[in-house]
């Protein structure tokens, strides 16, 4: 059967719904999978840029969803794993995209990212934090209160942030309540037959 790399490289994107977060480890939680994670940072990273009023938006949202994809070669590994395990993810970007209509545009944006000298690749990094932190308070309001254990440890990744957007929008994640998009949205509740009325 002849190769086709594009292909292929859509098909292993999709494997991408199948790596765990590897902290999943530490608190057996339902933890977003890797593609969950590229789609939530990509829209961090778009909200980012707005605030600091900085950085190609189109730009961040490619980089974005390449910035961790070398882990479908390597895995993820969490703050301990990485004490003892050393990972080639420059080689694991470099096999997934090559040969591909993709490759040399989304290893220059993979490249711009690790080295973390852009604009974009700092806001992109930024949005790759903080998609932990809304993780986190997703997993407390379901009630899985272990997690209390890595409060104090975001407070350090607070210092490594590069925009104060991104300070910002870490402060409000932790004084926020991740169902207020529920209770505020359109429903039968808001503005439906279930409405409360003015008269009661």
């Amino acid at each position: 059967m002849k190769k086709n790399r594009d292909l292929e490289l859509l098909y292993e994107l999709g494997a991408l719904r199948f790596i765990p977060r590897a902290w999943k480890q530490f608190f057996n939680a339902d933890f977003e999978n890797l593609a969950e994670h590229h789609f939530r940072v990509a829209w961090l990273g778009m909200i980012l840029a707005k605030m600091e009023k900085k950085g190609d938006s189109g730009k961040i949202v490619k980089m974005a969803l390449v910035h961790d994809i070398a882990e479908s070669r390597t895995g993820d590994a969490h703050a301990i794993s990485r004490q003892y395990t050393k990972r080639n993810e420059h080689l694991g970007a470099h096999d997934m995209l090559k040969d591909t209509l993709l490759e040399k545009e989304m290893l220059e944006l993979w490249q711009e990212y690790e080295d973390r000298k852009t604009i974009e690749s700092k806001i992109v990094k930024d949005a790759d934090w903080l998609d932990v932190d809304l993780e986190i308070k997703e997993q407390l309001a379901r009630g899985h209160a272990s997690l209390r254990v890595w409060l104090p440890q975001r407070k350090l990744v607070y210092k490594k942030f590069n925009t104060k957007s991104a300070k910002k929008l870490f402060a409000l994640i932790h004084k926020s309540d991740p169902f207020t998009w529920l209770l505020n949205a359109r429903s039968r509740f808001t503005e439906g037959d279930m409405k409360p009325s003015k008269n009661i």
